[in-house]
């Protein structure tokens, strides 16, 4: 809409501002492409700060946009990113500065494919399809090994020769499928399940060389991952080199980041081994032969002893002692008995001396009443009563006589 205006009557610069302001401010959302050249998100702060760039017309535009409509593509879209962005043109009026604000931003080309695998990713990974303690352990040294490839390829060939090198005797069972296209993900899923099934199968490698991202899609989707997940068998992923990851490297039990790479960590080396087995022995030969100079030396030790060396030795040394001693008990023996054969006598002669006998035999009688009773006293005897007289040749009877 025209605004009038004469140099004698000007519009000021404010009021200018103000009807660009309004004339913006009709103008509804609009699909905007172009290239991140700045990005600004402030730890805390609830809105993102974008300029975007046409290369084209080297032209730039600020974008702002609130915090959880960038996080949504965050992963996938950095400075650099080419992005289709839904946004509202906004004026500025005290800076005179136009810029947009952003409802939604898609990723163009590869970014819009990468978002869709994150959001696939976030989406498994919040099921625990990718959670360490549903890793199964890999055996030692897998007799039959399963092996899902593309025919004649170069994945093939390296696990094959590398596996077969480290060690001569490992098998394999082989299937080759399409690993790229729209037939891709069916038979891999399929061929995962018939080894899986195969009671003899110790391990899974699922190998493809390096490719594309679109290459190498099949190993991001869903069937295969979910496929892989429910193995009872130990799965590896052996997908591309070192800067690919597709999601079937979250959730296999390990990943290795080329086809020989797997096969260094399924299959043992034969000569690292025997290497190792030497080295264990020789380590066990050492602790024998010290555990044998050890106790040989403690051996010698006690041998070296007085005691052990010459063990009569000692008893030699003793044999004048207890002679000693045994004279001495033998001679305090004879000096007891002595004394108490000594003692024995004169008590026997004490009571040879004090024996009622001893006093009959000088002469003396005992008179006894009929009940066993001494008479000590006359007036203890009846007249005419019979008393027994003992003497020292035996008895015999008498009666007092008035």
């Amino acid at each position: 809409m025209a605004v009038n205006s004469t140099p004698e009557a000007p519009l000021p610069v404010g009021e200018v501002s103000r009807l660009i302001g309004g004339w913006i401010d009709r103008l509804g959302a609009v699909w905007v492409e172009g290239q991140i050249t700045q990005l600004s998100r402030r730890p805390g702060a609830g809105v993102v700060f974008l300029t975007l760039r046409d290369p084209s017309y080297d032209i730039s535009v600020s974008v702002t946009c609130f915090r959880q409509v960038f996080d949504d593509v965050a992963d996938v879209v950095s400075e650099g990113a080419r992005v289709v962005v839904l946004a509202k043109p906004e004026w500025y009026a005290p800076r005179g500065q136009l810029s947009l604000r952003a409802t939604e931003i898609r990723p163009v080309g590869v970014g819009e494919l990468l978002a869709r695998l994150e959001q696939l990713k976030k989406s498994l990974a919040a099921e625990g399809l990718f959670a360490a303690e549903r890793k199964k352990p890999l055996p030692f040294l897998p007799q039959l090994i399963g092996l899902v490839c593309g025919r004649a390829s170069a994945a093939e060939r390296d696990v094959l020769e590398n596996a077969r090198h480290r060690w001569p005797a490992v098998r394999f069972e082989v299937r080759n499928v399409p690993v790229q296209g729209v037939h891709a993900v069916p038979q891999v899923v399929q061929a995962v399940k018939e080894l899986d099934a195969l009671d003899g199968v110790d391990v899974i490698i699922v190998a493809r060389g390096g490719g594309s991202v679109e290459d190498l899609l099949p190993f991001s989707d869903e069937q295969v991952v979910r496929a892989v997940a429910s193995c009872r068998t130990p799965v590896v992923s052996a997908i591309g080199h070192e800067p690919d990851t597709p999601l079937l490297d979250y959730v296999a039990d390990l990943r290795a980041s080329t086809p020989t790479d797997a096969a260094k960590k399924v299959v043992p080396d034969v000569g690292e081994e025997y290497d190792r087995v030497r080295a264990l022995r020789d380590r066990a030969r050492r602790c024998v032969e010290s555990f044998l100079q050890r106790e040989e030396r403690g051996l010698a030790h006690a041998l070296a002893r007085p005691s052990i060396e010459d063990p009569h030795r000692m008893i030699d040394e003793r044999a004048d002692h207890v002679a000693s001693l045994a004279d001495r008990g033998r001679r305090t023996l004879g000096h007891l008995l002595d004394r108490a054969d000594s003692e024995l006598t004169h008590t026997h002669a004490r009571v040879v001396a004090l024996s009622p006998a001893a006093t009959l035999q000088r002469g003396y009688a005992v008179l006894q009443k009929a009940d066993g009773h001494v008479v000590r006293t006359p007036d203890e005897v009846a007249a005419a009563e019979t008393l027994r007289a003992r003497v020292a040749d035996g008895e015999f009877t008498v009666a007092r006589v008035e």
